[in-house]
């Protein structure tokens, strides 16, 4: 499955200065992972985002974001973020900040 390659050119302008920031290609996309942990993804033309289990549900709320599910597997503590949803540059920056920010939370890989 080809990804959105635009979507995934503005996460690396975004991350730019960010230290421990690698991509990797997985889900059929590119991720971008934070120290190792996954922190956003570009699947197709959309914007996948490990919030974690606890933000999940208000992440749910925000317009665009729906469940992540990978072969009908609901996949806790994602979400999935409709590409018009992050079309302008605040409303990226704010999911790739979130992501971002629940990676580091977690222990290096």
């Amino acid at each position: 499955m080809a990804y959105d390659e635009g979507l995934a050119e503005r996460i690396r302008q975004h991350l730019s200065t960010v230290s421990g920031v690698a991509e990797k290609r997985m889900f059929g996309g590119i991720a971008f992972l934070h120290q190792g942990n996954m922190a956003v993804g570009v699947t197709g033309g959309d914007l996948m985002v490990r919030v974690g289990p606890d933000a999940a549900d208000a992440a749910l709320a925000r317009p665009g974001a729906r469940i992540s599910d990978m072969g009908g597997r609901r996949m806790r503590g994602w979400v999935v973020v409709a590409g018009s949803a992050v079309a302008e540059d605040e409303a990226l920056g704010a999911w790739i900040d979130e992501g971002r920010a629940f990676a580091a939370s977690l222990p290096p890989k």
